[in-house]
């Protein structure tokens, strides 16, 4: 990314140097003047032609500033997202033919809520391929409306099937974590669930929906052309359509295509391996699983990819949070709604060694400001907000409007430290302002 810039700025001096040179040889002869002319006919037909030379020079020079400033802004789009060069390379590069004609189930987790039906709608509505994307639901509850919704899917469709949740007991807890009853059931039924679908049907990957998820109409290709990074790059264990500081304040919707590495796990739509499932389900908590995945400990360090915009939207107010996470957080997402052709990308920039590199040669060369002078100021170059602690990383959080808390010491989004956002059409990264190692656990 840095030799590119590179090579824009020389074409750019080239280019401003040739069109000099082409004026000078081309209007080298305005300055001939007849030896048989008058002095005084000949200081007029200098001083003519010399007003010529400099109305033309002025429209050279404003056609020069034109074309500068378009280099300019070829450059400023160019600061944080990488080149996506034809489907050819992606073949190349990530052996795209071998993941071509997957089988990528659709797993919906859904309980006792009747509008399931707005989440299979969709499923429905914008699934490419019945064969590639079999929907299987899994219902836990056993709340008849629900299930007769999910029939009249079922019924007339054989790709959509359901199982239901066989273990409906009561889960005994100490009077304390009663409260939290409704986590463990649901960790208990995504237990059932992954085991169902990977190990029962003998799925490859699987990719899991909850009830009260929209989805974008690129969905299933976002999935289908992000699933070769699973199998090319061994320190990405999830991809997720979700971005945790989606609101559309923080993020640049003008770039749908672009994707990042994150060591937080985002779920809410996401896909995963059965070989990966194979490592985390002995170990499986009892209760919080999204939190449990977000220790690097348990996912052995590696990383999920993330979108720029959101590819899902939680319309499920109503849930074991009560609403409260809904209100404050979730219904200001930003859902995307153009179709960004994945699996015509180029996506190798996001394979690890390709991408911390860039990342951090990126960060660590950009000018630093406060995150006061981000939101007071304008300004289209890329910046970098510094936090020493976690402290001073959720004053700088929730002054640039992005989530402040932390899960193992990570905050969401970051990958190796650094959060990034785009805010009044400048990108920011949120960094450490010293050398990152690892997360640290006590944050939080």
């Amino acid at each position: 990314m840095f030799k590119m810039r590179m090579n824009i700025r020389r074409l750019t001096i080239i280019t401003v140097a040739l069109v000099t040179l082409w004026f000078l040889v081309s209007h080298s002869s305005l300055l001939e003047v007849p030896s048989s002319a008058s002095p005084r006919h000949r200081a007029s037909d200098i001083e003519h032609r010399i007003n010529q030379i400099q109305l033309q020079m002025d429209q050279q020079l404003t056609d020069s500033n034109s074309l500068l400033a378009k280099v300019k802004q070829h450059l400023k789009k160019n600061d944080y997202i990488h080149e996506v060069p034809a489907k050819e390379t992606l073949e190349n590069d990530l052996d795209f033919e071998s993941y071509s004609n997957p089988v990528l189930p659709v797993l919906v987790i859904a309980c006792d809520r009747i509008t399931v039906k707005r989440c299979l709608d969709n499923l429905v509505k914008f699934r490419p391929n019945k064969e590639t994307f079999p929907i299987i639901i899994s219902q836990d509850c056993a709340h008849n409306a629900t299930f007769q919704v999910i029939k009249s899917f079922t019924e007339v469709d054989p790709t959509i099937t359901v199982v239901q949740q066989p273990d409906l007991s009561e889960i005994k807890l100490p009077r304390v974590k009663v409260k939290f009853r409704g986590y463990y059931k649901i960790a208990r039924h995504y237990r059932f669930a992954l085991n169902h679908v990977l190990k029962t049907l003998g799925h490859e990957a699987v990719i899991i929906v909850e009830d009260d998820l929209d989805i974008s109409p690129d969905f299933f290709e976002f999935f289908l052309g992000t699933y070769p990074l699973l199998h090319k790059d061994p320190s990405i264990w999830c991809v997720s359509a979700w971005n945790d500081n989606g609101k559309k304040e923080v993020i640049d919707t003008s770039h749908p295509e672009l994707l990042h590495r994150t060591d937080f796990f985002p779920g809410l739509g996401w896909i995963l391996r059965r070989e990966t499932w194979l490592q985390l389900e002995p170990n499986w908590p009892e209760a919080f699983f999204d939190d449990w995945l977000r220790d690097p400990e348990n996912t052995q360090g590696r990383s999920c990819i993330r979108p720029e915009i959101s590819r899902t939207y939680s319309f499920g107010k109503i849930g074991v949070s009560k609403g409260l996470f809904f209100d404050m957080h979730l219904r200001y997402m930003h859902l995307n709604s153009d179709f960004v052709e994945f699996t015509k990308l180029n996506l190798t920039y996001l394979l690890k060694d390709v991408y911390d590199e860039a990342l951090m040669s990126t960060v660590y060369a950009l000018p630093e400001m406060s995150a006061d002078e981000v939101i007071s100021s304008a300004g289209d170059a890329a910046v970098r907000v510094t936090y020493s602690n976690a402290k001073t990383y959720q004053k700088a959080a929730k002054k640039l409007g992005l989530m402040d808390d932390f899960r193992s010491g990570i905050p969401r989004t970051a990958y190796m430290g650094i959060v990034t956002c785009f805010i009044r059409g400048r990108r920011v990264y949120l960094a450490p302002d010293y050398p990152w190692t690892k997360y640290d656990p006590t944050w939080g």
